[in-house]
């Protein structure tokens, strides 16, 4: 595994920077409730990564993505709960007196984070195909392989969200002595986790 890390590092970092559902998932919410929500929201979806992670080294992910039935039931669950996420956004940008207010706080955001990236079932599958060619079987201890790798990724993962949210904050911060601006771009980000949900309910099982 050792020889294989500084591919490894290369690779899961330019996984980690390329827009994917859970940057625009962090931007959104961001944009939905403020820097601190958006940050919540990273260390929510990397505690669901390590869900993932983890349920990967005990061969749990690998079953529920053999059986059509458990990945159809697993990913349009988390369809749903994108979608919902996203008609709560809209509608509260548009019922709130004061648009500036993060409409859930980051503890709730934290917890939905973690729901979120727990219930796709697509980054179980990108953890199963991409963590197991750098696992070195002669090494021995492939599940503890597994998790330290996962765990890499993981983290490289949540600080390009982290990095996203700073960022999204910023154009947030700088639209708000606008208030419709400020809800049109909560109601951009509602939409745009809709869209997400949308995505992930036709996506295709790894065949």
């Amino acid at each position: 595994m050792m020889e294989a890390l500084p591919l490894f590092l290369a690779a899961a970092l330019l996984l980690a920077v390329t827009p994917g559902p859970g940057l625009f998932y962090v931007a959104a919410r961001t944009l939905a409730g403020g820097r601190a929500e958006g940050i919540a929201s990273s260390l929510g979806t990397g505690i669901g990564g390590m869900a993932h992670v983890l349920a990967g080294s005990l061969g749990v992910s690998a079953l529920v993505l053999a059986s059509a039935e458990l990945f159809t039931a697993l990913k349009l669950v988390g369809a749903l709960y994108l979608v919902w996420l996203g008609w709560r956004a809209i509608r509260t940008a548009r019922a709130e007196a004061l648009p500036g207010t993060p409409p859930i706080g980051p503890r709730r955001a934290l917890r939905e984070g973690v729901v979120v990236e727990a219930l796709n079932p697509k980054t179980a599958a990108f953890f199963l195909a991409f963590i197991p060619q750098f696992v070195d079987p002669a090494a021995g201890h492939a599940g503890v392989q597994f998790v330290v790798l996962g765990t890499v990724s993981v983290l490289l993962n949540t600080l390009a969200d982290v990095a996203v949210a700073l960022a999204a904050g910023r154009l947030r911060d700088g639209a708000a002595a606008r208030p419709t601006l400020v809800r049109r771009l909560r109601e951009a980000s509602g939409a745009a986790m809709i869209a997400l949900g949308l995505g992930l309910a036709v996506a295709k099982r790894p065949g």
